[in-house]
């Protein structure tokens, strides 16, 4: 083929595809075909798998998507393909691009719909195949770890300084409590002539009222 019919960019299978990259490197970028399974391929077409894609011809990139359609009429072995033993037609197929998306979500919404493990998994967004979730698959934030905000300027601590100061001075007044009582019980105690003393001299003590002064006559 010569340069003026050089393509630069072709679609495959729905792909867009740069024209200086080689066959099977350009084949393995479809979703749903590997680099294994376009080997495969383009042993069984008779193509060099280094052969640029832009110098195809249209009858070589025809034959390529018809072989990705249904690999089993070219030879493909059964094992190489994606989709074995269909739940509903029971066919081997194999699924590329938008297909494999839309049949691996219909097989998830069918165990989600039977109720069984792998959907109840499915539905709570766990693991599905026997995985560890003691490390890995963690989506929330951090469980039992609390930060204390430190207010700028503060020192460690400076916060339950008051309260500490608080506790020391209510410990004295509770003890002092007891001994404050006995002074008060004690004259109680002496009989009616011994506490009628602080009585008296709290009298005696007692400065005479000053008579008022009358206003000064004219």
């Amino acid at each position: 083929m010569s340069e003026s019919e050089y393509k630069h960019i072709l679609r495959i299978a729905g792909k867009d595809i740069e024209g200086s990259k080689k066959l099977i490197v350009a084949i393995s970028e479809i979703k749903g075909v590997g680099y294994n399974f376009a080997q495969v391929l383009t042993q069984s077409l008779n193509i060099s798998p280094d052969k640029r894609v832009g110098f195809l011809t249209e009858s070589e990139l025809r034959e390529i998507e018809e072989t990705i359609a249904s690999p089993a009429k070219a030879g493909v072995p059964q094992w190489y393909l994606n989709r074995r033993k269909d739940m509903d037609t029971g066919s081997s197929n194999h699924m590329i691009t938008s297909d494999l998306d839309f049949a691996a979500s219909n097989d998830v919404e069918r165990e989600k719909l039977v109720m069984s493990w792998r959907g109840y998994r499915h539905m709570f967004g766990l693991r599905v195949r026997g995985q560890r979730t003691r490390t890995t698959g963690r989506k929330g934030g951090a469980v039992g770890v609390k930060k204390v905000k430190m207010v700028p300027g503060a020192a460690p601590g400076a916060a339950g300084a008051p309260a500490a100061a608080g506790a020391a001075v209510a410990a004295p007044a509770v003890a002092g409590g007891k001994e404050a009582a006995k002074p008060a019980a004690a004259p109680a105690a002496g009989g009616g002539a011994a506490g009628e003393k602080p009585a008296a001299s709290a009298a005696a003590g007692a400065k005479p009222a000053t008579p008022a002064k009358e206003p000064a006559k004219k």
